[in-house]
């Protein structure tokens, strides 16, 4: 009877090592590959450029890879209690860093039934992450980015978006990772804010800025990034015309569109009623979606309604009525939004939006509620969460303080310590230097 020998992978990127670790697990006996699933992998990580199924299609043609099976998690104990296979064979690279607990739970779980750990020596010269960066260098195509947005609501428990208005702020989202004690975080799309692509033209927030204008910082963006981006679409304008606009974003890559249900001029919504603003009627608001989305031409690109009843004053069963209206008539996810600094009335929202007999991924903006933490708006049922205008709103107030202090001294010496060293940015550009 042959052994049973496990291995655990992503395989996002068939390399050498791979192959090498594959070699040593055939030669125990018949190789069952544990391929991590987007979910799994998204967790700790950027998600995989190629899909679970795309990923165990090649797996499964490996030479020697006699059954894949999807591993659910990081932890790999769960698929061995199951397996109880006789080996486990993984490179020697996972005795320090993140994955030194992972490899002691693997040790203590075959312990139980008297398994063995093999662990191949790491294959030198060969870097997964090397090679996403290069990936990511060469860029991206329109339907890997398209697709994206979809991949990752499936895939972790919120996706984190945070405004983009230049191709500057495009390469921040892009690279910015940061790690604390609970791991590795970083954005994992962008959102294309009206509101801060106005403000960067010092043009007010009243769709003063067109598509064409827009359309011109998203190419910037789209450039230099490969991450899916959401488009702020405002009211959508005209139904006849928002067809177009659909079509145009799509054929761009873009991942989505928010479109919000008022009519006439578009007032920002922080303002609420303190400014006159017109809701558009539920018939009306269904018409727009509906060509919308009969104007895609992929099932990837979303449209996501956004509710201003609360913003309105009209309250949460008016939310609700428009949310499942809007749900019938073919939106992807619904936008709630609010204007309150706490946010109960959003989470109140949720509590009655889960009981409607059809879902869609629910996004939020908490812009006017920001401390509120993602673990409760998670827990609430939120999907999507926007950090909608703090680049801009923090960028705005460090150089007015910059140039006050130039006029003051009459030199910028003073400014110099909190100042990006040129060097810096040109080294931040790529192909800078």
């Amino acid at each position: 009877m042959n052994k049973k020998v496990y291995v655990g992978m992503s395989a996002d990127l068939i390399h050498p090592g791979h192959l090498n670790i594959i070699k040593k697990a055939a030669e125990l006996g018949e190789v069952i590959i544990g391929l991590l699933t987007d979910k799994a992998i998204a967790s700790y990580k950027r998600l995989p450029f190629m899909s679970f199924d795309q990923r165990r299609e090649i797996v499964e043609s490996i030479k020697g890879v006699a059954i894949v099976v999807a591993q659910e998690t990081l932890d790999y104990v769960p698929n061995l209690e199951k397996i109880k296979p006789d080996y486990v064979v993984h490179g020697d690279d996972w005795r320090e860093g993140v994955q030194k607990q992972t490899r002691q739970r693997v040790i203590d779980a075959l312990a139980k039934w008297g398994g063995e750990l093999v662990e191949v020596p790491y294959t030198k010269g060969i870097s997964s992450t090397r090679l996403h960066n290069a990936l990511k260098e060469i860029g991206t195509t329109p339907d890997i980015r398209l697709k994206s947005l979809k991949r990752l609501i499936e895939s972790k428990p919120a996706v984190r978006l945070l405004e983009v208005h230049n191709g500057l702020t495009g390469l921040l989202i892009e690279h910015l990772t940061e790690t604390t004690k609970d791991g590795r975080f970083e954005f994992d799309g962008m959102w294309a804010s009206s509101l801060t692509d106005a403000t960067a033209r010092g043009k007010p927030d009243i769709e003063a800025v067109g598509l064409t204008s827009r359309l011109n910082t998203i190419n910037d963006v789209l450039e230099v990034t490969t991450k899916p981006v959401v488009f702020d679409g405002d009211t959508g304008g005209r139904p006849e015309h928002f067809v177009f606009t659909v079509k145009t974003l799509e054929r761009l890559g873009i991942s989505a569109v928010v479109i919000e249900d008022k009519t006439g001029l578009k007032m920002n919504s922080l303002f609420g009623t303190e400014v006159e603003q017109t809701q558009d009627s539920i018939a009306g608001f269904c018409h727009k979606i509906s060509l919308g989305k009969q104007s895609c031409a992929t099932r990837d690109f979303m449209i996501i309604a956004r509710i201003e009843s609360l913003i309105l004053g009209k309250g949460i069963d008016d939310a609700i009525e428009r949310a499942r209206s809007y749900i019938e008539a073919g939106a992807d996810a619904i936008m709630i939004h609010s204007r309150q600094k706490t946010p109960d009335e959003v989470f109140e929202f949720c509590r009655q939006y889960d009981k409607l007999p059809e879902l869609r991924p629910l996004m939020a903006v908490p812009s006017s509620y920001s401390a509120t933490f993602e673990k409760d708006l998670i827990a609430n049922g939120i999907n999507i969460i926007a950090y909608a205008n703090q680049l801009i709103r923090s960028a705005y107030p460090a150089m007015v303080q910059t140039a006050r202090e130039i006029l003051r001294n009459h030199r910028a010496f003073e400014s110099e310590s909190r100042m990006m060293p040129i060097k810096e940015i040109i080294n931040l550009i790529p192909g800078g230097k």
